[in-house]
C-alpha cells in the first residue's frame, strides 16, 4: 500500500466531503481516490468514512485519524518547503485569489511587476468576488477585503482601505449637499449589498461619536464599480472604497461630502494555510504587496 498517498487521499476527501472532488484537486480518477482509502481502512481495520453516493464524511475515528494526519502532511510538506528555500529563485506555480475590482484596478499592475521580479515562476491568478474558502480552492494566498472571522488560517495585514462619500457635482447642483449624516435619509443612496453592517452605514464624527444611517437605497450591488459609475451618472449618493472612487475624485466627475464624517476603513489582508515553514512563493508575494503598498496608496494621494 502506498501509505503517503493514502494518507492524501483521505485528507483531501475530509476537507472536501467528496471523492469525486477530492479527485479533481489531487489529479487522479474517483476511483482511485476510493482505492487509496479502502486500502487505508483496510490496514487500520476501521472504517474512517461514511459514505452517500453524494457525500462523505469522517466517522469519529475517521476524524482522529485526519487530524494526526493533517499534522503528519503539514511536517512533510514544511521539509519539502525547508529544502526547497535554499533556492534563491522561486520556481513553481503560485495560485492566487482577490477580490475582482481590487484585481483589476489594483492587483493587475502589482502582478506584473512581481513578475518581472520572479521570471521562474508561474501565476496563477482567479478573480472573484465570492467568499472563497482558501483551502478547497487549492490557493496559496487569498486576498480578501474584510473583517475576518476567526479561522485556523493566517492572515497578514496588507494595507487599511479609506471609503468616501460621495457624488457627482449634478447630483449635488439638484437635490442639494448633506451637511449632517441624518440629511443622507433625504437622498437617494447608492449601496453595497454586502456589508458586515448589512446595509446600515456607519460614519464616525470628529468628536467620536457614531452615525448610523438606513438607506432608503435606489441601487444595491454587490460590485463598487458598478456604484461608482451609477453614482458618476447622478444617481445618487454612494460609500466607496476610495481604490475604486480615487480617479474620479481627482476627475471632478465626483465629490466627497460630510468629509468630517468617517466610515470606518476596510482592510485588505493576505490569507495563506499555517505552515512551519512558508513557501518562498508565498512569503516573497506577501513581503512584496506589503511593500508596494506601503504608506499612503497611491489611490489617496491627491485626495
Amino acid at each position: 500500500m502506498d501509505k503517503l498517498n493514502s494518507l492524501r487521499a483521505f485528507v483531501k476527501v475530509v476537507e472536501l466531503g467528496s471523492f469525486s472532488e477530492a479527485g479533481r484537486q489531487l489529479r487522479l480518477s474517483r476511483s482511485a481516490i476510493s482505492k487509496y482509502v479502502g486500502e487505508l481502512e483496510q490496514d487500520l481495520g476501521v472504517q474512517l468514512l461514511n459514505r452517500t453516493t453524494r457525500h462523505a464524511s469522517a466517522t469519529e475515528n475517521g476524524q482522529a485519524y485526519f487530524e494526526r494526519a493533517l499534522t503528519i502532511l503539514a511536517d512533510l510538506d514544511a521539509a519539502d518547503q525547508a529544502v526547497a528555500q535554499a533556492q534563491s529563485t522561486p520556481r513553481g506555480l503560485l495560485r492566487v485569489n482577490a477580490p475582482m475590482s481590487f484585481g483589476t484596478l489594483q492587483l493587475g499592475p502589482a502582478i506584473a511587476d512581481f513578475m518581472a521580479q520572479c521570471p521562474e515562476l508561474q501565476i496563477q491568478l482567479v478573480l472573484s468576488d465570492d467568499q472563497v474558502d482558501p483551502m478547497q480552492g487549492g490557493f496559496d494566498v487569498t486576498l480578501r477585503i474584510a473583517d475576518l472571522e476567526s479561522s485556523s488560517l493566517i492572515a497578514r495585514k496588507i494595507v487599511a482601505i479609506d471609503r468616501a462619500i460621495c457624488a457627482s457635482p449634478d447630483y449635488l447642483k439638484q437635490h442639494g449637499t448633506p451637511k449632517l449624516p441624518e440629511d443622507l435619509r433625504s437622498h437617494a443612496l447608492l449601496t453595497y449589498g454586502f456589508l458586515l453592517t448589512g446595509n446600515q452605514w456607519k460614519l464616525t464624527g470628529k468628536d467620536g461619536d457614531d452615525h448610523w444611517i438606513q438607506p432608503s437605497w435606489t441601487l444595491c450591488v454587490n460590485n463598487a464599480e458598478v456604484l461608482r459609475d451609477a453614482a458618476i451618472k447622478g444617481r445618487g449618493v454612494a460609500l466607496l472604497p476610495t481604490f475604486i472612487a480615487g480617479d474620479a475624485l481627482r476627475a471632478g466627475s465626483l465629490r466627497s461630502v460630510l468629509n468630517a464624517y468617517k466610515a470606518p476603513p476596510l482592510t485588505l489582508y493576505a490569507i495563506y494555510p499555517p505552515t512551519r515553514h512558508l513557501a518562498v512563493k508565498v512569503r516573497l508575494f506577501i513581503d512584496f504587496l506589503v511593500a508596494r503598498f506601503a504608506g499612503v496608496p497611491e489611490w489617496d494621494r491627491k485626495l
